[in-house]
């Protein structure tokens, strides 16, 4: 017998190169995830900044100013209640802007399975856009993008709600989204539009109070009428911090009540809304008392408290532009002040004419 053969296996290059493929793919996976994390990390960086600045301004108003600068017990007293019922709301509404979560669309907005297929392997655009309209006919949506297609996100592949975006930094399409505010980490949208801006009405309140009752003391410091000493530092750090917060907070809530006033999200407010008609900024405008209630919902006793009362659901909006017969949103018990005052007159409709009968 022969000797033994010996067969030698050479790998293709192919393959070398599909495992070098692999090997960068994985890098790139592990880095991407990398950065993610460390984006969630600094993510906090400003919320952990106004945290400190907030136990900073309790500690020198409570212990500096009012335990060891203020002498008289009755007006530590008062100043002690006051700040302490102004703090804990101020914190209240930080808490739920910060920790309520942004809402999504539902499932009734996604693509079913044989959809999704449908647009990703029609090549043709406007057949793409004839998908989405035909998928959209069931659902709310009468907002349309710049060339009048249906809006829909790539990422998260969802038919847009009206006034709904995609947030880059969440990753995620947020129902009603007015912005992404770094200072509470989260994004602003329907769920938590009223906390935001209730935070920023107590956060100039708490800023307001403090800068008014150091005012007094921050003056005998600076004559040199109250003895120089540590206390002396943060009573004059905290008339200054406590006044450059309240400017600044000032005209952002100032442009917020504007939004508001117009119903408006500060995304609005730089693109105007395109709807089946055309691009009109005052679609979603229904007067300054309906926008409010929009927001802060119909029992003013609920709106200075950071409790969830908007209206709505966040899917659909009653609109200006919309007939009831399009929008059943403006067909509920709400209705618009003329349907009233219609009634009264003695006047007939019949298609588009006008009969005007007047009483002699």
């Amino acid at each position: 017998m022969g000797e033994p053969r010996v067969i030698e296996c050479r790998l293709p290059a192919k393959s070398s190169g599909a495992r070098r493929r692999r090997m960068h793919t994985g890098c790139r996976m592990a880095l991407s995830r990398g950065l993610r994390c460390c984006q969630r990390v600094l993510s906090w960086v400003p919320v952990l900044i106004i945290a400190l600045v907030v136990l900073w301004s309790y500690y020198a108003y409570v212990w500096e100013l009012c335990l060891v600068t203020v002498t008289y017990p009755l007006e530590k007293v008062i100043y002690l209640i006051i700040f302490h019922a102004v703090f804990l709301i101020f914190i209240w509404t930080y808490w739920k802007a910060v920790f309520t979560p942004p809402k999504q669309p539902s499932k009734k907005f996604l693509l079913s399975y044989a959809e999704k297929e449908r647009y990703d392997n029609e090549e043709s655009p406007d057949a793409q856009k004839q998908i989405l309209a035909e998928f959209a006919r069931k659902l709310p949506v009468y907002t349309r993008t710049g060339s009048g297609a249906v809006r829909f996100c790539d990422r998260c592949q969802v038919v847009k709600p009206d006034r709904c975006h995609h947030c880059s930094v969440c990753g995620m399409c947020i129902l009603k989204m007015d912005h992404h505010c770094p200072w509470v980490n989260n994004c602003i949208g329907y769920s938590n539009y009223k906390f935001f801006l209730l935070f920023l009405a107590y956060s100039m309140l708490y800023c307001l109070y403090i800068a008014s009752t150091v005012f007094k003391y921050f003056l005998l410091y600076w004559t040199d009428e109250l003895s120089n000493g540590r206390a002396k530092f943060h009573v004059l750090f905290l008339l200054f911090v406590s006044l450059m917060f309240f400017i600044s907070l000032m005209f952002l809530f100032g442009y917020h009540c504007w939004l508001v006033g117009m119903n408006r999200t500060t995304l609005e407010a730089f693109a105007v809304p395109v709807f089946q008609s055309g691009p009109d900024k005052n679609g979603f405008n229904l007067g300054v008392q309906r926008n409010i209630t929009q927001v802060f919902g119909k029992h003013w006793r609920l709106w200075f408290i950071p409790v969830f009362t908007s209206l709505g659901d966040g899917f659909s909006f009653p609109m200006r532009t919309v007939s009831e017969s399009q929008n059943p949103l403006l067909s509920r018990e709400d209705h618009w002040d003329e349907e009233a005052s219609d009634e009264e007159n003695p006047a007939s409709y019949e298609s588009s004419d006008i009969t005007i009968q007047i009483d002699k």
